[in-house]
């Protein structure tokens, strides 16, 4: 398994409001976190740093306690996903500065073949397997309410003027309850976690061509990622992981 992963401030934003977190080659838990930060002040930011670090270390002192098959695994990861919406939801509460803040969290722990993703928000999951494209995950957003509903087509939501309203968040309310999606992961396969400052920037078939025209360098296509989101506008903070199997 090779991964890499990188997030950057963009062109408009002051701060980097995205965090991202990935293991070292040596750490026996392949664990992946990406968090897209909302809030005034310092308040994204920092929503986003306590989820993904609440998450790592929730999971990293539990994972040897459980009987780690799929539904203990599933359980894991959805328990981490509860512990940092508490974390992120009473500091919201608690302290001014924080007042508001929320963050989207993506979840992604690797084990014995297998992808247990935990989701809040409109940050993304992709797959490329045998050259096709897929996103795994659903975004937690009113256009994508709409798109279920079928009041709008899927062209449509990208261009909408409310496609940034969540309707899921991390610290948005007491409780919390992510989406939590179990997928083989087999030889070959490519796996794509990014923010929407790279989704919102180019679009899916773009970030497809990208990834394999750099397939064997997945530190550079990477790197190509963040570098198309900026020469579009680079409106967001941006933030890709790419595991390669």
């Amino acid at each position: 398994m090779l991964f890499y992963g990188v997030s950057d401030i963009g062109l408009k934003r002051e701060k980097n409001e995205d965090y991202i977190i990935i293991p070292n080659e040596n750490e026996a838990i392949k664990l992946f976190i990406l968090a897209d930060g909302m809030g005034g002040a310092n308040a994204g930011e920092e929503a986003s740093k306590i989820a993904a670090k609440t998450v790592k270390d929730y999971i990293k002192n539990n994972f040897i306690k459980i009987e780690r098959n799929k539904v203990e695994l599933e359980g894991l990861v959805r328990k981490a996903i509860v512990e940092a919406n508490k974390k992120v939801f009473s500091l919201s509460r608690e302290v001014d500065k924080y007042k508001g803040m929320g963050t989207t969290l993506i979840v992604v722990l690797i084990y014995r073949g297998r992808m247990y993703i935990g989701h809040v928000g409109d940050s993304r999951v992709y797959r490329i397997r045998q050259n096709v494209f897929r996103q795994i995950t659903k975004d937690h957003s009113y256009v994508q309410t709409l798109v279920k509903e079928g009041s709008i087509t899927l062209e449509e939501a990208k261009v909408h003027p409310q496609k940034n309203i969540l309707i899921k968040a991390i610290g948005a309310e007491e409780k919390i309850s992510p989406d939590i999606i179990t997928k083989g992961f087999v030889k070959g396969d490519i796996i794509l976690i990014c923010s929407d400052g790279l989704t919102n920037m180019i679009d899916d078939k773009y970030i497809y061509e990208i990834i394999m025209k750099n397939v064997f360098d997945i530190g550079v296509a990477c790197n190509k990622l963040i570098e198309a989101a900026n020469d579009n506008g680079g409106l967001d903070n941006v933030s890709a992981i790419i595991i390669s199997n």
